[in-house]
């Protein structure tokens, strides 16, 4: 199983959204780096849901439940997208300025990548942005 860390703006869609759908396309991805990162996701990994723009936090916890398959949302087919399911909100969302304030998340793509709207996290990370949630 692998981790990862997706971006949605919360105005567009946002973990609620998610929540009430119970399951939807992570589509409209148009960065080749990112949609790599899409296509090398599998049924089962986790994926923590980051609120950007607005709240700059990760704010629950989701399954990838399909893996990548061609955008409904374009007709080129480079883009893919995967489906996603949540698992659950978490009970206090960890900020940005928190994950950047933590030594332990110094090296995390959230930081050194700060645009890519899909990227890994290795589990240590994923382990203490649950850990600072709690």
């Amino acid at each position: 199983m692998k981790y990862w860390l997706m971006k949605s703006e919360p105005d567009v869609f946002s973990f609620d959204d998610l929540i009430i759908k119970k399951q939807e396309a992570w589509d409209g991805v148009r960065n080749y780096t990112a949609r790599n990162n899409m296509r090398a996701m599998k049924k089962g990994d986790i994926a923590l849901f980051y609120h950007s723009n607005i709240d700059k936090a990760v704010v629950g916890i989701m399954e990838i439940v399909k893996e990548a398959y061609q955008d409904p949302t374009t007709d080129n087919e480079a883009w893919v997208c995967v489906d996603v399911a949540p698992i659950e909100k978490l009970k206090n969302s960890v900020t940005l300025a928190a994950i950047k304030a933590n030594s332990k998340l110094a090296e995390i793509k959230l930081i050194k990548q700060s645009r890519l709207s899909v990227c890994d996290i290795n589990k240590a990370e994923y382990n203490e942005i649950i850990k600072m949630s709690k």
